[in-house]
């Protein structure tokens, strides 16, 4: 069963099958560090334990920041086939 509160609300009539650029949700998290090694090991962490599939990655410097280094990690959550059916 999906959580309500992780879904994307989309209106019935919705279908965009035909046009060029398709909307798919995709999830984004960011991992903060005051080394890009030390965001790279949470985004590795937070990765291995849930079941998801990563589409991109970006890197940003917060200047300023007391962990600057940031990760941002783009994804979609890895459904199995049959839960993807009845989704």
């Amino acid at each position: 069963m999906l959580d309500p509160d992780l879904c994307l609300d989309v209106p019935e009539d919705f279908d965009d099958s035909d046009a060029e650029p398709q909307v798919h949700p995709i999830g984004r998290k960011l991992f903060q560090g005051t080394t890009a090694a030390e965001a790279f090991r949470k985004a590795h962490e937070w990765v291995a334990g849930h079941d998801l599939l990563v589409q991109d990655v970006s890197w940003d410097y917060l200047y300023g920041n007391d962990e600057p280094h940031t990760l941002s990690l783009y994804f979609v959550f890895d459904l199995d086939p049959e839960d993807a059916e009845d989704a």
